[in-house]
């Protein structure tokens, strides 16, 4: 049996599959899930939800992970091809115990991987990861006799909820590109039903991802979505990931818009109809948030915090929030709007809202917030067994900087925010992250200055010096 222990990450499982993980070690894997939702359910043979991404190995992956499952009781329930979000709505419509989706997400080809929940709306947590972890490598699982039942067509199920109360007055004209991934099967027909006209961009299934990973953060994506929505004279370009959690944006004039941006639009949209609501984000989005004239107005505050998708549903969760956004592109809908998981296709139907709502252009929406300098995600090489101490070592040097008062391009640091990594603020309102990526072996930066693009690559320029000088980093993955 292979299973490398580092594949268990913050908040699901991600593996290079036979490299890392083999079949037995992915059985074992559903024996330690099985056996952890019956401790935490009480359950002698909890119903368990599993669906599976397209890519050439998927269905063997979940074949192996739900006779694992089965092994130790529990009631498998197969919804078939699915996206992530349509698992996690299964739980809700079917009223499960605990679901598993098998999904790389936006990884390269060769990576597999698991996400997986038990409470409903919520994956799991860091310590629900650790847990399975030592249930998973020490073998200690309990045996029982569960059975495996597939729920045929579940995807109108999916399908037609999203539609439903969702239609829209205004015709407007999306492209939807799914990068030959999974959500090619899904995205184009919700967003024609709620009233889009739909130009497809290689929503055809095709799991060698011909051009790119369908990574809405991939400048080579966005760059494609741009010019046929100029081509096409579009009002608006969204490009969805792999397993369809995540939404990227272009408008109308092919720019790209980066999703935290995005986020606050919505915010502003969402805060006169839901006054004294609460918005998370993570610790990568702009700093906008914080002093946005409308949501003050509205009193609504922003909390920012951990990025993940597990840390900010659960935060959102916690905090009865109205909605959470992270900078990578996914949103968190809670009650009335979703049902506080994260799904791409209801933040594409969210910002069709916006724009039926506002009837301005996004170009026009995104005038309307103040402007600010910002670079991409940038992820630096970075060993897993590594990435956290050198961020411990980085975040101890910039605490250092900040009490001698030493400037970068003239400024000092006014505030330090340790809640994921480091995010420093200016007294501008700059400010640059350096925090270690939860699923990758790399680090994660960003920066963001509202004052000039110069200043931002000051910043850069100073975070990439003291991440060279610790000797432990490799290539960027995209570096400005």
């Amino acid at each position: 049996m292979k299973i490398n222990p580092n594949g268990f990450r913050e908040y699901d499982a991600r593996w290079l599959f036979e490299k890392d993980v083999d079949i037995e070690g992915i059985n074992n894997l559903g024996k330690g899930l099985g056996t952890q939702i019956i401790n935490q359910t009480k359950k002698t043979n909890p119903r368990v939800i599993v669906g599976h991404d397209y890519r050439s190995y998927s269905e063997k992956i979940k074949k192996a992970l739900t006779e694992g499952l089965v092994s130790t009781g529990c009631f498998v329930e197969d919804v078939g091809l699915s996206l992530s979000p349509m698992v996690y709505f299964a739980q809700f419509n079917l009223n499960s115990d605990g679901i598993a989706m098998v999904t790389a997400s936006h990884n390269e080809n060769g990576w597999t991987g698991v996400k997986m929940g038990i409470k409903k709306g919520l994956t799991h947590a860091p310590e629900e990861m650790f847990e399975l972890k030592e249930i998973t490598l020490k073998k200690n699982f309990i045996q029982g006799k569960g059975n495996l039942k597939k729920i045929n067509n579940f995807k109108e199920v999916y399908i037609q909820d999203l539609i439903k109360n969702n239609r829209i007055n205004k015709k407007i004209k999306a492209v939807v590109a799914c990068g030959n991934g999974t959500a090619g099967v899904f995205a184009p027909k919700i967003l024609k039903g709620i009233g889009c006209d739909v130009i497809e961009l290689d929503c055809e299934l095709n799991w060698d991802f011909p051009k790119y990973n369908p990574n809405p953060e991939d400048i080579e994506m966005l760059d494609s979505i741009s010019k046929i929505v100029k081509d096409n004279k579009a009002d608006i370009g969204f490009g969805f990931d792999g397993d369809g959690d995540r939404c990227g944006i272009i408008d109308e004039k092919g720019n790209k818009i980066f999703s935290d941006k995005i986020g606050l639009l919505i915010a502003r949209d969402l805060a006169p109809k839901h006054k004294n609501s609460k918005f998370i984000v993570d610790v990568k989005s702009t700093g906008l948030y914080s002093k946005d004239k409308v949501l003050l107005e509205n009193q609504c505050k922003t909390i920012y915090w951990k990025t993940g998708h597990s840390h900010i549903k659960r935060k959102v969760n916690l905090e009865k929030a109205l909605a959470g956004f992270e900078k990578s592109g996914h949103f968190f809908f809670n009650k009335p709007i979703g049902y506080g998981y994260d799904d791409g296709i209801n933040s594409a139907i969210q910002i069709c809202h916006l724009l039926n709502n506002q009837n301005k252009k996004m170009s026009e929406l995104i005038k309307d917030l103040p402007i600010t300098f910002q670079t991409p995600t940038m992820a630096p090489f970075c060993k897993d067994e590594e990435k956290y101490k050198v961020v411990d070592e980085i975040t101890n040097q910039v605490k250092e900087i900040k009490n001698k008062k030493t400037k970068i391009d003239d400024q000092i640091i006014k505030e330090i925010l340790t809640v994921n990594g480091i995010r420093f603020s200016f007294e501008d309102g700059s400010w640059g992250l350096i925090r270690a990526s939860s699923n990758k072996p790399s680090l994660v930066v960003v920066v963001e200055s509202p004052t000039s693009d110069k200043r931002k690559v000051k910043i850069f320029d100073f975070i990439d010096e003291l991440l060279q000088k610790t000797g432990k980093i490799g290539e960027y993955d995209q570096k400005i």
